[in-house]
């Protein structure tokens, strides 16, 4: 689950970096004594939405190396390097983008596929996962990352998580300016402390449910990268397998800054709404039906 959980954090600290760069250069200072001034409020929040958001995508793959430790193939040293990178490079052709890096990390089984671009992405596995499976399920993990790079995941998530920074910016100075002149009954209209620590509150609690709609697309696009797998094998019985035998060993952690970029992670209850990736049982089911429908 590295690459998503990392995006997320990366795009949390650019936000932050951008409003407190944009308020001491005089730019974020959308209450005055007039009012609040929703036009300029409206482009401020989309320019810090959006920054942050592409920005945290720019730097997803250096990031992904950088917290796993993973090691690119430069030069394969034995056969099972090999083997991975012709696999890759195998799928990359028959999925219609560029050869991926291919890369292995130290760590319990997982996987993962990151990058702003597609025929310049990266895709990554752990020394557990390759003990742990036979070649054709490490195969089906594989198919489902560069199902992930071929349907664009990253990019499509960068827009979603931009569209909701925008509304989280924006909401909160709205709701900090009432609140603000609610509370604090003062005659003019330049802002005040309740304002500042409302922002503030309004933008932990509106980033949370931000993350309830982001972990909710991450959990479908899994499916499709399920579904993009059997589609690059010809069959989706490696990709059940593949999930089956996951399912019964410990989800390699990843950093919680990359945890919706793994190929497995889950979580009950009320953490279901914020988990990046659907229950392997409601995975499996979806590719049988797609097995029954072929």
């Amino acid at each position: 689950m590295k690459r998503v959980v990392l995006f997320l954090a990366t795009n949390l600290a650019v936000v932050l970096v951008l409003t407190l760069v944009m308020n001491l250069l005089g730019l974020g200072r959308v209450v005055s004594e007039q009012g609040l001034n929703i036009p300029a409020l409206a482009v401020m929040s989309i320019v810090i939405g959006f920054t942050g958001a592409f920005i945290s995508l720019l730097l997803s793959k250096p990031m992904a190396k950088w917290s796993t430790g993973a090691r690119v193939i430069e030069q394969p040293t034995n056969a099972t390097e090999q083997w991975l990178v012709q696999t890759v490079r195998r799928l990359s052709e028959r999925a219609g983008i560029g050869m991926p890096e291919v890369a292995v990390y130290e760590g319990e089984p997982n996987a993962f596929a990151t990058g702003a671009f597609k025929n310049s992405a990266l895709v990554a596995v752990s020394t557990g996962l390759l003990q742990s499976m036979n070649q054709e399920e490490v195969e089906a993990v594989l198919a489902h990352e560069v199902a992930h790079i071929a349907n664009g995941d990253m990019v499509t998530l960068t827009l979603i998580q931009g569209v909701v920074n925008t509304f989280v910016v924006f909401l909160a100075r709205v709701v900090g300016f009432f609140i603000d002149k609610l509370l604090f009954r003062k005659e003019d209209s330049a802002p005040g402390i309740g304002y500042y620590a409302t922002v503030f509150v309004c933008e932990i609690l509106f980033g949370l449910l931000a993350s309830i709609i982001v972990a909710w697309f991450s959990r479908q696009r899994e499916f499709r990268a399920d579904a993009g797998a059997a589609k690059l094998m010809g069959t989706p019985v490696p990709m059940q397998h593949a999930l089956a035998r996951l399912g019964g060993l410990a989800p390699g952690a990843l950093p919680q800054s990359m945890a919706a970029l793994g190929i497995s992670g889950s979580g009950g209850g009320w953490g279901a709404l914020f988990s990046t990736h659907p229950p392997m049982e409601q995975r499996i089911a979806a590719l049988q039906q797609l097995r029954q429908s072929l």
